[in-house]
């Protein structure tokens, strides 16, 4: 596999473009599930297109994809049909609206265990038709296993997303422990929280722990919150957005205010280069991490 994935890397080097606008991959994770860590995908997504960005969704929840019922579309194939010759690119995006698209995907280990570099070939190609994506939002599984830290690996910038409940603190640090030995730069957002107070209260503990246990070249920061809030799951339960359907609403400032805050890592471009671009630049930074 160490040769297959050297050759996979020539070759996605000699589909890149230099003329390709510069994508951020923008990886969300969480170290258990429940915590809303899809909903604040779609809505993060959403909000962001809304303000003029060229946005994409890839999920990469395997199991427990739910992307599909948050903006409410039916998914028929994913990237592994396309990889595997029966479908292509295009066929498995789902536009949501004007400026966002849905990429069902796959995990990091089943993506790269193809080795048919014609079929490859063919999907390096085809996904040029991203190459256009300001940020790319990938909504991965919860834990640490092998294939979400692929996925972490290659972002630009990791959220990791907890909710008040001392199991889920527990596993959002343990999460943020094994991110750090690889990177050190982690965002957090609060989930589900009765205020700022009580978001700053509980990301105040998980950094004083973390500043004790982990490298001092951590630098975990507070992103944002979102309050609880009945509307979020009404919203859920109706296979809507909260930020669609209630733009008037605290819980729509609060995913505002994220927005806001990974915008303006994007305008800084840090870590980013125009051959790092759409699917294409996803899976790049993928078979550099295999």
């Amino acid at each position: 596999m160490g040769h297959q994935a050297k050759e996979l890397e020539k070759l996605v080097a000699s589909k890149s473009s230099k003329k390709s606008k510069k994508t951020r991959f923008v990886t969300i994770t969480s170290g258990k599930g429940g915590v809303g860590k899809s909903t604040i995908s779609a809505n993060l997504a959403y909000v962001l297109s809304q303000s003029g960005l060229n946005v994409g969704v890839f999920d990469a929840d395997i199991g427990l994809a739910n992307l599909d019922v948050m903006f409410n579309v039916k998914i028929k194939k994913t990237i592994l049909h396309v990889l595997k010759g029966e479908a292509t690119v295009s066929e498995i995006l789902i536009p949501i609206t004007r400026n966002l698209i849905l990429i069902p995907g796959e995990s990091g280990d089943e993506i790269l265990k193809y080795s048919d570099m014609a079929l490859f070939e063919r999907f390096m190609e085809e996904a040029r038709v991203l190459d256009k994506l300001d940020v790319m939002i990938i909504d991965t599984g919860a834990g640490i296993g092998e294939h979400i830290q692929m996925f972490l690996n290659a972002a630009d910038d990791v959220i990791v997303v907890t909710v008040p409940d001392p199991a889920a603190i527990t596993d959002a640090y343990a999460t943020i422990k094994s991110i750090s030995s690889y990177r050190g730069d982690i965002g957090m957002i609060m989930n589900q929280v009765k205020n700022q107070k009580e978001a700053e209260a509980v990301f105040s503990k998980i950094l004083k722990v973390a500043q004790n246990n982990i490298s001092h070249d951590l630098d975990l920061h507070l992103i944002g919150k979102i309050n609880e809030d009945i509307k979020v799951s009404s919203s859920v339960k109706q296979r809507a957005l909260f930020a669609a359907t209630y733009p008037s609403s605290s819980v729509y400032k609060d995913i505002l205010a994220i927005a806001t805050n990974v915008s303006k890592k994007l305008e800084r471009d840090m870590l980013v280069t125009p051959t790092e671009s759409g699917l294409s630049g996803l899976f790049k930074r993928l078979i550099e991490h295999f």
